[in-house]
């Protein structure tokens, strides 16, 4: 979509402003509002802990507390075990599968929420609020986020935690080198061409990359190279290592214009 067409978000830098491949350029820590200080308990442990194995455990113990995240066989109801079943790892593991899945459109409405970037693509180009595939789209993330208990607020926390550990992990770096693997460059919109192999693309609000050029290659005979601000890595693997199948590489990155070059195989 266009824009003009940008919602609120929830976060303290404007939709155009995340958007924007200027932000790359020069990027800034985001803070989803009021998260970390409602969950200030969870975050004042991780400060006591300088091992990242303790870190992920202690996050996934605060979810298994507040979200009983994995606790869904000792719920009574069907209605209620489903409910719980439906947590945030169901929808990484989703997502992995298939990002124009129902998963995939969850994760996309939250992002659009948050940070105010509507999808551009959901099993279809989405061109405005009429196009079939945003039709598709809310029709999902609807019926989708009616059966979770809570599925944004985990994505928030998730978010969250993921930021803290790239700060403990990584202190001073502000961005990250990854790699996304491209079938059509067709498929995107071409705002600017800098230079031969350099491109201004409009990704999805939601995208996943890889951390090894090797292993983008298997997924189209051209890759986008991009300086991702830590800002806007939505998930890493490596942080919960063992909850997605395609090993340590799997990064989900949030959209908007980025500044790329591109490889051609």
């Amino acid at each position: 979509m266009e824009p003009d067409t940008f919602p609120v978000n929830r976060c303290d830098h404007s939709p155009r402003v995340i958007a924007s491949h200027l932000f790359n350029r020069n990027p800034l820590p985001i803070e989803i509002q009021g998260v970390r200080r409602a969950h200030r308990s969870l975050f004042a442990r991780l400060d006591r802990l300088d091992d990242f194995k303790a870190r992920g455990r202690a996050f996934r113990e605060y979810m298994a507390l507040v979200f009983q995240v994995g606790k869904w066989r000792k719920e009574a109801s069907p209605l209620g075990r489903r409910s719980l079943r439906n947590s945030y790892l169901r929808f990484l593991r989703g997502w992995m599968q298939d990002a124009s899945s129902p998963e995939g459109a969850v994760l996309k409405g939250w992002v659009e929420s948050r940070f105010g970037l509507p999808p551009t693509f959901h099993a279809g180009p989405i061109t405005d609020l009429h196009s079939p595939a945003y039709v598709l789209y809310l029709v999902e993330r609807m019926r989708e986020s009616a059966r979770t208990n809570a599925v944004e607020p985990q994505f928030d926390i998730l978010y969250e935690f993921v930021q803290y550990e790239l700060r403990r992990r990584h202190p001073g770096f502000s961005s990250f080198i990854l790699y996304r693997g491209v079938r059509n460059l067709g498929d995107y919109r071409i705002l600017e061409k800098p230079g031969a192999d350099r491109a201004v693309v409009r990704l999805n609000n939601l995208n996943s990359f890889s951390s090894r050029l090797e292993h983008a290659w298997q997924f189209g005979g051209n890759v986008f190279e991009a300086d991702v601000p830590a800002a806007k890595i939505f998930f890493r693997a490596d942080i919960l290592p063992d909850i997605l199948p395609r090993g340590e590489e799997e990064a989900m990155v949030i959209g908007g214009d980025f500044e790329v070059t591109v490889r051609n195989y």
